[in-house]
């Protein structure tokens, strides 16, 4: 019945929301004299929840607050035994001005759920939006709200609130209260260095806890003795393992009502899902043993090449009513709901020609005993991963690989021959007097466009600022000497900076008074939270298997609060496993439309023989490969594919096999890459100034505009 009840409140909310009335009023401002000046006549315009007052010339005198849904008769018979009149939840109107519908929408969301209104006796929320849609803001106007009323009485339904969060975040989360609310109208406190959970404990002041996951490990006996009436956990899709040590704590505590924030979807199998679902609202999945029953099983045998048409029947059925039942509770929005407030975002990808001593190496590394033995057959003691390694380095710099090579020979520990057998003969290819100090240009195809794309970026915007991305560290300390080989002043973040001063890094790039011209970030540490609206160019110098990484980086720059149109950059080299990433990538991110995605990723991807061999392939005489399997008509020459749009929904996809058919999908397609503009880096009337100047180093373009519209 719970579904029933909810679907006939939505629709009279929806009847209420679309019925507008107006009213001639008279109006005066807040007094309390005992006779008012009345300033004057006005319209009284009343939509939904909301009302507006505008003077007789149609400007805006003021606006009310967002009130919070009344709960239905069966929640007042549940939770007002002392029969307290109702009375309406109001969000501070001061909030309120700053919040887009969405926030808004989320806030009513995460109400209904913490108050048990959207389903009988469960408490919890899961609020999946994208970064950079204001997840903290809701979840700071939502503890407030709480905190100041209730709906029977009035009474606070509140006191003591408990954020769980990365250590990155315990500032950015201090930082947002006062942001919003002041230093004065609630008192929160954040664990660090100098402040310890004894202290909270000791002062009757504060209402709020923010403490990072690690720190509530060490001080978990202290914070079981505390009361708290609502728990966040932020990037909480790390409780995915119901087994590990962080999620057991958590558990621990006595609290029912429970919001899981992440931008991340559920991505590896249904069982973290589960785990997920599970801590928010203990016991809705039934047991685990009877949910791998009903849904698991039949969800992931569906699925199967071999599934017949009985099994994928009954697997969508179960996927779909599992998404029913989660659905009450788990909010999802992408970026598309923020787009159109945002400045234009350019975004390329650009194929690197490789360089002449890339090419040597690379072509030996695929001829290597390694590789071949990769090949055989055989992948349970296969060295793979180790290869596929080699060859991600290559890519970035010639140089990485030869210090692995090196660091091989002198290393008193060995790995057993596989790594013996790929290096073998590598550091003869390389140049006598080869110096891996001096990671020059000349050696990476990669390299020269970014130094070149640095260059351009200065002269024509200089007072803009670069984001730079890398996975690995050994290649940001390749970044970092073209930093100070043409004297860029740069930031730096990767996993070796203290918690304690990232913020602080941050906030000094995002300042306009900085000097940084670079920021030099870690994909990895740059994982969660970060925002570097400072910057408007973001370069990806390498790419990672799973294409939430990317995007995540992505979403560092095109974000609210940018005043400048971005430019993204997506540095692949031509014809190697760098475009074979990028495929897998593409037909990985067709499948997170559905409720989970069951792919693997990262350390963990699985490989067939014949993938492996697609892998371990150097195409040298093309352009670009992944354009070649677009079997796309054009020559390259500024071309745009809306004619053929039918055509590329059903023609048999190339990128990657079994893509999930939806057509709801949002994340990037081979059927949308088809529509992208298509450049060749031999055409010559490139429009856009910044590819014009690097056209010589690259050898294909795919180019997309978002909010073109506004594009100056």
């Amino acid at each position: 019945s719970a579904p029933r009840e909810i679907t006939e409140s939505k629709g009279q909310e929806e009847e209420l929301v679309s019925l507008v009335k107006y009213f001639s009023v008279v109006w005066s401002k807040a007094s309390k004299k005992k006779h008012k000046k009345w300033e004057g006549d006005a319209v009284l315009i009343v939509k939904g929840r909301s009302c507006i007052l505008k003077d007789l010339e149609g400007k805006d005198i003021g606006k009310d607050s967002l009130v919070m849904p009344r709960p239905d008769k069966n929640h007042q018979w549940m939770f007002s035994k002392n029969c307290f009149p109702l009375v309406d939840v109001v969000i501070d109107p001061h909030v309120v001005y700053h919040l887009r519908p969405h926030q808004k929408e989320g806030i009513i969301f995460l109400y209904e759920c913490v108050m048990g209104m959207r389903m009988n006796g469960r408490y919890g929320a899961i609020l999946a939006d994208e970064m950079g849609l204001g997840k903290t803001l809701q979840c700071i106007s939502l503890i407030w709200t709480l905190q100041c009323q209730g709906p029977y009485g009035g009474k606070p339904v509140i006191k003591k609130t408990l954020i769980v969060t990365p250590g990155s975040l315990v500032n950015n989360w201090r930082k947002e209260f006062k942001q919003w609310l002041g230093s004065e109208r609630i008192k929160i406190f954040a664990v660090d260095q100098d402040h310890k959970v004894e202290e909270f404990i000791k002062s009757t002041l504060y209402s709020v806890l923010i403490i990072s996951y690690e720190m509530l490990l060490r001080s978990l006996d202290q914070i079981n003795n505390l009361k708290f009436d609502l728990l966040i956990c932020d990037e909480g899709h790390r409780l995915k393992n119901s087994a590990i040590k962080t999620t057991t704590a958590l558990f621990s505590l006595s609290c029912e009502k429970r919001i899981i924030l992440t931008g991340t979807p559920i991505q590896n199998d249904l069982q973290e899902f589960f785990a997920l679902i599970d801590f928010v609202n203990p016991g809705v999945l039934g047991s685990l043993s009877s949910y791998r029953k009903i849904y698991e099983e039949p969800i992931v045998m569906s699925r199967e090449p071999s599934a017949s048409e009985e099994e994928k029947q009954l697997g969508d059925r179960r996927a779909a009513e599992l998404t029913r039942l989660t659905g009450l509770f788990i909010l999802r929005r992408t970026q598309e709901v923020i787009n159109k407030y945002l400045p234009p975002k350019i975004e390329n990808v650009l194929f690197c020609r490789p360089g002449t001593l890339q090419i040597e190496l690379y072509k030996k590394l695929l001829n290597s005993q390694a590789v071949r033995f990769c090949l055989q057959g055989s992948l349970e003691n296969s060295p793979h991963l180790i290869c596929i390694g080699a060859l991600k380095k290559l890519c970035n710099h010639p140089c990485l690989l030869f210090n692995s090579i090196k660091g091989k020979e002198c290393s008193s520990t060995s790995d057993g021959n596989e790594e013996k057998s790929l290096y073998e003969g590598l550091l003869s290819v390389f140049p006598a007097d080869y110096n891996s100090l001096e990671c020059t240009e000349k050696d990476s195809g990669k390299l020269q466009v970014l130094s070149k794309l640095l260059t351009v970026i200065r002269e024509l915007r200089p007072t803009e600022k670069v984001v730079l991305v890398s996975n690995y560290t050994q290649t940001l300390n390749i970044l970092q000497d073209v930093c100070k080989r043409y004297g860029y002043a740069y930031a730096r973040l990767d996993g070796q900076t203290p918690i304690s001063q990232r913020q602080k890094i941050v906030d000094g790039f995002n300042s306009k008074y900085s000097s940084d011209f670079i920021f030099l970030l870690s994909s990895k540490a740059g994982g969660v939270g970060l925002n570097l609206i400072g910057g408007s160019h973001l370069i990806l110098y390498d790419i990672d298997w799973n294409p939430a990484t990317d995007i995540q980086a992505m979403s560092r720059v095109w974000r609210d609060g940018q005043k400048h149109a971005v430019h993204i950059y997506r540095l692949l080299t031509t014809g190697t496993i760098e475009e074979k990433i990028y495929q897998r990538q593409i037909s990985k991110q067709a499948l997170s439309g559905a409720v989970v995605d069951l792919t693997k990723t990262s350390e963990h991807i699985q490989f067939s023989v014949e993938e492996l061999k697609n892998l371990f392939t150097l195409h040298e005489n093309s352009h670009c490969v992944t354009h070649d399997l677009l079997e796309c008509e054009c020559s390259g020459e500024d071309h745009t594919d809306d004619s053929l749009e039918k055509d590329a929904v059903t023609r048999h996809c190339q990128l990657g096999l079994g893509q999930h058919k939806s057509s709801s999908l949002k994340p990037l397609s081979m059927s949308q890459l088809k529509k992208w503009k298509h450049f060749s880096g031999d055409h010559l009337n490139l429009i856009d100034p910044f590819l014009e100047r690097i056209r010589e180093n690259v050898s294909f373009f795919f180019q997309n505009i978002t909010n073109q519209a506004t594009c100056i």
